[in-house]
């Protein structure tokens, strides 16, 4: 077998595979003999059809065979022998298939790019620190004592953070469209669940019957909604009005908290808080680790890789609103408003596999295990959660995953340099 690479463009090659005759002839006699000792023609005894007559009725049909068995045996050889690493599945075409000439065929595909790791201390990544300040701690108890609390009905107009009930039926230019009625739909008011202007127009209204206008934002999901004004008929059925849960005993039973007062009440949601924080802190550093390490590490990406993974984007983002592909047409988020994220995701994932391998990190059963037992420490057995999870496979390799990640962070953390980024907690809302 001989075997040539040919650069086409960026990272697309063109695998050159030519096999001998006597390979082809080999496999065509052996499908030969074997096909004679089954073969059934009128005329002649089982086992003595002369290959002629055999050849004429299964010649075609073994010719084919002989050539897509020779083609799945040398390809995955050919690119292993020349360190090949493909990103896509081959465009085979057959060059020449002559029985009585050497097999030659061409695979078209893509490969992964070959990574050089830049690392310098001149690389600045920003190392965030969060400032917790006593006006966040009251507000995290405002929206517990919401959340806590109980809607009731209200005899006036609709306000701003009211919830209200509502029927609603949705047209454009007359017609109705996917997904434009609901029923005893609650909606809160200023929550922004709904397009621009549709709660601002309820808000002043008191339970009667009314109809508004509003514009599907331009980057609408649905792409045949995107920048289209509709008209909508709604029903105002109920007015309702927070009652703020109190902080007693009660509350803490809900919250599973074994406090006896207001103050320790505070302290733990303190605490709570402080620990959200200092794994929030973690998280935009290591993002703006890889941001930056982006920035200084630019290499071509394979475009099947890419589409690939803004499909499985595509997927999870209709699976989340209860819709599949096959129950949801080509506007129902495109694929193209995945494909930006995707870019970013396959090239982030590229360098953290060459990282990794820069660095000769391992994850070794210990650190798993280490793992696991401060996980099991959240739970109220956690000798039981870890009978549980050492039967989750995929679990396991989730948390091999962070296990990974983590050790790469500190890798990364004593070659690069930091600059410190100190940000109020209220900020984060807005990242």
């Amino acid at each position: 077998m001989k075997v040539s690479i040919k650069k086409l463009k960026d990272l697309e090659r063109k695998i050159l595979v030519t096999i001998p005759v006597n390979e082809y002839e080999l496999k065509f006699s052996t499908k030969l003999k074997n096909i004679r000792t089954k073969a059934k023609v009128d005329g002649f005894r089982k086992g003595n059809v002369p290959n002629e007559v055999l050849e004429q009725k299964y010649g075609a049909s073994m010719h084919n065979e002989v050539i897509n068995e020779l083609i799945q045996e040398t390809y995955p050889k050919a690119i292993s022998e020349n360190n090949i690493r493909p990103a896509s599945s081959p465009q085979i075409s057959i060059d020449s298939e002559d029985p009585k000439k050497p097999l030659s065929y061409s695979a078209i595909i893509e490969v992964f790019p070959e990574i050089k790791p830049k690392l310098s201390r001149w690389t600045n990544y920003e190392e965030f620190e969060i400032e917790v300040e006593e006006n966040d701690i009251n507000l995290a108890i405002d929206d517990i004592k919401k959340r806590y609390g109980d809607w009731n009905d209200v005899q006036r107009e609709a306000r701003l953070d009211d919830q209200v009930v509502i029927d609603f039926i949705g047209k454009i230019d007359g017609k109705e469209f996917e997904g434009n009625t609901a029923n005893d739909f609650k909606l809160v008011l200023g929550s922004k669940s709904m397009i621009p202007g549709f709660e601002d127009s309820i808000i002043g209204k008191k339970p009667s019957k009314f109809s508004i206008e509003c514009t599907f934002p331009e980057d609408y999901f649905k792409k045949d909604l995107a920048g289209v004004k509709a008209e909508f008929e709604i029903n105002l059925k109920d007015v309702q009005e927070m009652k703020e849960a109190n902080i007693d005993k009660d509350l803490f039973d809900k919250l599973q908290m074994e406090i006896k007062d207001k103050s320790e009440f505070k302290n733990e949601i303190t605490s709570r808080m402080k620990n959200e924080v200092a794994t929030q802190e973690k998280e935009l550093t290591k993002e703006s680790m890889y941001e930056t390490l982006l920035k200084t590490n630019n290499f071509k990406i394979p475009n099947a890789t890419v589409n690939q993974q803004a499909d499985l984007m595509r997927k999870d983002a209709l699976m989340r609103i209860g819709h599949s592909e096959d129950n949801a047409g080509d506007d129902l988020f495109p694929i193209e408003s995945f494909m930006e994220k995707a870019e970013k995701r396959v090239k982030l994932d590229l360098l953290f596999a060459e990282l990794v391998n820069h660095f000769d990190i391992k994850v070794e059963k210990q650190n798993i295990d280490d793992f696991i037992d401060k996980e099991s420490k959240r739970y109220k057995d956690p000798e039981q959660y870890k009978k549980w999870i050492t039967g989750q496979p995929q679990q396991l390799e989730q948390f091999k995953m962070i296990v990974l990640e983590k050790q790469l962070v500190e890798k990364l953390e004593n070659v690069l340099k930091s600059k410190k980024k100190v940000i109020k907690f209220s900020e984060l809302a807005n990242r």
